[in-house]
């Protein structure tokens, strides 16, 4: 079985540990992760990602009549361009892939 890691949110907000996202996490083999309170430099890399994910890959398209499937399939190849193709300059005009296998921290 697969398990995920999911990245919560830094205020250590009740609703992440509302019983009900407990169990939810659980089922779905989900694990949390949760770093230190007020851990700033974890949540603007959170936020630019996700920022840049609703501008890439949401807000340019209409979503109307599209499944949960398809959706998941847009998203799977939005994050596989990203990791693999999508160059940024702070990498020295790399991909993360790329940029992670000049580190030797990727095959």
């Amino acid at each position: 079985m697969v398990s995920w890691t999911i990245k919560t949110n830094p205020d250590r907000g009740a609703h992440y540990r509302w019983p009900g996202w407990l169990s939810r996490m659980e089922e779905a083999n989900l694990l949390r992760s949760m770093s230190k309170k007020g851990c700033t430099a974890d949540n603007s890399a959170c936020e630019g990602f996700f920022g840049r994910l609703k501008n890439e890959m949401f807000y340019n398209r209409k979503w109307f009549g599209v499944s949960i499937a398809k959706f998941l399939d847009i998203l799977n190849r939005y994050l596989h361009w990203y990791n693999e193709q999508r160059i940024k300059m702070s990498l020295g005009a790399m991909s993360p892939l790329e940029h992670r296998r000049s580190l030797n921290l990727a095959a």
